[in-house]
């Protein structure tokens, strides 16, 4: 248990009432910081820069392990204020790499994203060192994951889930976790491992002084810390043996085409917006495929997906616009879901395009991206930068669920940054898609820097929402990267960037309901719940311990009075 003071130094300890069972060296002696600040923030910021390589561009998935192990060393027994600047250096090294394509947008958007984000981490480790005070803290510490993450996919301005601990698992053994739980419990698993290895280096690093009973015992804990870890890190990849949810034998099935139509690239937002241009990109990829499936090189598709933004002009309000997509339904003969942004109000939206018959169902996506599509404090923000001059308007979002009926086809669509969100991906499956489709517009966030970040990301989280719904996913780019996404989370083809582009498979359509589709968010609160009564006990702890010390102090004052008296 670590319960060391307020302010203490390294090789400082004070007497504590712990019980000698709990996961850490439970000692008659508290432990304090295993180093002075300014090397804990140097661990920390190594720390978040480590994490941040766990995702995409550079997915170097146990990283995702590693850093949150690392925190834990660093807030051993560190001062509330202490464990604030830990929190805060880590995060800053962990978001500011992780969202530098938004940098694409405006500089000033990636470095006041990251902060913030670095400052809701920064209060979160302060609660995080407290839960360190429990006995088996390594559970609270991955419920804390949880929660912290669930904090930031909510707010502000509707949350921003980038950096959960589970889009970094992607195609990896630990990924079936998330058709179990959905995504908060692959959070819990992968953060639970990380808590167990800083258990185990805790144990390893602990000085001698600082344990009770010699060598023999400090390494006995260290073996039993050990063995937990490698007993974690085993059950994280259990799913990988179980045959979760299969493709029956019988399903049924769909020719599915994505077409990328590609987007004329610049260095300057303004010069790459070319609204008419990426349009009839779109229909001159559209007119290619329906060329070769006349020639019989190609099936003919039962559904065509143009990406979010393939006509970024209204097209039931400019006839130009309307034919070029009429023509390309006709030609290929089959329907397209076009991306388009509708007008009066302006809205981000899906349209099913039927040939000879024009739009008819339409999704309006529901969670706009703040600052991209709507700018939170316009007013002020049009004194200071020009990013009102780029969004002149802010969109309005949508409130339905809508399921596209093709024939056999139940296509539940999300549109980009709602891949993100899991009630907006859950109700989609839950409304009766039996395939899935994330339209996306990545070449805002591409145009420049690491020209992957973005798109990379993205495509993981559609890897993870696949396996968690059991559901094939159609991730449809402008750009790309664009993708046929299997069931189990593999990709079975891929397009590269900035290239004009057509994919085409036959997909299951699959109703089938996974663990987590049933549980819905109870996994997710349950763990929040629980973290939030640990959090009270240890803060109840921590008050009480404080309350001790502050009387021990005044009783001695009083003595010492007496005596000089």
């Amino acid at each position: 248990m670590i319960t060391g003071p307020p302010d203490a130094e390294p090789g400082a300890s004070e007497t504590s009432v712990a019980a000698s069972d709990g996961p850490v060296e439970a000692p008659r002696v508290t432990p304090s910081p295993l180093s002075r600040l300014r090397w804990a923030l140097l661990v920390a910021l190594a720390a978040g820069l480590l994490l941040a390589a766990a995702f995409p561009p550079v997915g170097v998935w146990p990283l995702a392990v590693v850093g949150p192990a690392l925190l834990v060393v660093v807030l051993y027994g560190r001062s509330l204020r202490g464990s604030f600047a830990v929190g805060l250096v880590f995060g800053l090294a962990f978001f500011f790499p992780l969202l530098a394509w938004v940098i694409n947008l405006a500089w000033y958007a990636w470095v006041a994203l990251a902060i913030a984000s670095a400052l809701i981490f920064a209060v979160f480790a302060v609660a995080q060192r407290l839960l360190l005070n429990l006995r088996w803290w390594p559970l609270a510490v991955a419920g804390w994951w949880v929660a912290a993450e669930a904090f930031r996919d909510r707010w502000p301005w509707g949350g921003f889930p980038w950096g959960r601990l589970a889009m970094s698992q992607a195609g990896l053994p630990t990924q079936g976790w998330a058709a179990i739980g959905g995504a908060p419990v692959l959070s819990f698993v992968v953060a639970l491992t990380g808590a167990t290895l800083a258990w185990a280096l805790l144990s390893a690093l602990t000085d001698r002084a600082r344990v009770s009973g010699g060598r023999p015992r400090r390494w006995r804990r260290t073996a039993i810390a050990a063995l937990a870890f490698a007993a974690t890190a085993g059950v994280s990849c259990l799913p990988a043996a179980l045959s979760l949810d299969p493709v029956p034998a019988n399903a049924k099935t769909a020719e599915v085409a994505a077409i990328q139509g590609n987007v004329p690239r610049a260095r300057s937002l303004e010069a790459q917006i070319d609204e008419l241009q990426v349009t009839l990109n779109h229909a001159t990829a559209t007119e290619k495929l329906a060329s070769e499936v006349a020639a019989g090189t190609l099936p003919r598709p039962d559904l065509v997906i143009w990406p979010e933004n393939s006509t970024s002009i209204d097209p039931t309000q400019y006839p130009p616009i309307y034919d070029e997509i009429a023509n390309a339904a006709k030609a290929i003969d089959r329907p397209i879901l076009v991306g388009a942004v509708l007008q009066d109000p302006m809205r981000n939206a899906s349209l099913l395009w039927l040939p000879g018959k024009g739009p008819t169902t339409v999704y309006l996506k529901r969670r706009l991206v703040p600052f991209g599509e709507y700018l939170p404090f316009r007013s002020l923000i049009s004194k200071i930068t020009s990013l009102t001059q780029l969004l002149p308007q802010d969109m309005v979002p949508g409130h339905k669920t809508v399921v596209f009926d093709v024939g056999q086809i139940r296509l539940g669509d999300v549109i980009c940054y709602e891949v993100a969100f899991d009630d907006l991906v859950r109700s989609e499956v839950t409304a009766g898609a039996n395939v899935l489709t994330v339209q996306s517009n990545d070449a805002t966030f591409e145009r420049e820097g690491p020209t992957t970040e973005e798109s990379g990301q993205q495509l993981a989280m559609a890897r993870l929402r696949a396996v968690e719904f059991d559901r094939t996913v159609i991730y449809d780019s402008t750009t790309g990267y664009s993708a046929i996404i299997t069931p189990d989370g593999q990709v079975t083809q891929r397009t590269g960037l900035w290239q004009q582009a057509e994919i085409e498979a036959r997909v299951p359509l699959l109703t089938h309901q996974t663990l987590a589709e049933r549980a819905g968010a109870w996994p997710e609160w349950a763990i929040v719940g629980a973290t939030a009564l640990a959090l009270c006990l240890a803060a109840g702890q921590a008050t009480a311990s404080w309350r001790g010390r502050r009387g021990s102090r005044s009783a001695d004052s009083q003595a010492d009075t007496a005596e000089g008296r």
